[in-house]
């Protein structure tokens, strides 16, 4: 799987307890509104489907105080805002804690 070069735009940071990962974005541009719309998964936090303009499909993301911040198996986040299509809500849950 190809990842960006450019994971720069949020250094790994924790929100709440959970470590956010290289790559990690505030949603600030035209998805704002549909991630508000969302709802939560648990407390502060959504699990959610992403597929990129590209085709590529990540099963499992998480959006943690309005920042996606981990993608599941990933050590990093390897898109930006900007590249995603879809957006779904999926509410699976899995142990942040796992290593990729």
């Amino acid at each position: 799987m190809h990842l960006r070069n450019d994971l720069k735009r949020v250094p790994q940071r924790n929100v709440d307890r959970y470590a956010m990962k290289a790559g990690a974005f505030l949603f600030s541009g035209k998805w704002v509104e549909t991630v508000r719309k969302l709802g939560e998964t648990g407390m502060g936090y959504t699990v959610v489907s992403v597929t990129l303009s590209d085709g590529r499909k990540f099963e499992q993301a998480l959006i943690d105080s309005g920042y996606l911040s981990r993608i599941r198996g990933l050590p990093d986040v390897p898109f930006a805002e900007s590249d995603i299509a879809t957006i779904t809500r999926t509410d699976t849950k899995w142990d942040w804690s796992e290593q990729p």
